[in-house]
């Protein structure tokens, strides 16, 4: 996966929004206002940070070299993922997915209503 494939995959989901919050380098995707991955999409060894599960999280860094805490944040909830092409692009897809389905579900009702 590039970094056009990923930032399309990430704002192809519902009430997506690419913001800029830390510098003009770093793409911060949002849903309802909460951040789900972050990516220098620019940076020569591209990578991205997702929220994830404490549990799968673990897991997932003890199965895949690729994946390792989340960088500068929260390393219970957070994963940085580097897209080096070890990992199918369809697992990178779910991690993706998984991480916007976790900010979602904490979101109001309301608010998860109007995403459909």
């Amino acid at each position: 996966m590039d970094a056009d494939q990923l930032r399309d995959l990430c704002l192809s989901f519902a009430g997506v929004e690419e913001t800029f919050p830390f510098n003009p380098e770093t793409s911060v995707f949002k849903v309802g206002g909460k951040m789900f991955a972050l990516s220098q999409l620019g940076s020569d060894s591209l990578r991205v940070s997702l929220k994830c599960e404490p549990r799968l999280a673990e897991d997932l860094r003890a199965a895949h070299a690729a994946v390792i805490p989340g960088y500068h944040l929260d390393k219970r909830h957070w994963n940085t993922v580097v897209l080096d092409g070890s990992l199918p692009d369809r697992q990178v897809r779910d991690m993706v997915e998984d991480s916007y389905d976790l900010i979602v579900d904490k979101l109001p009702r309301s608010q998860r209503r109007a995403l459909g």
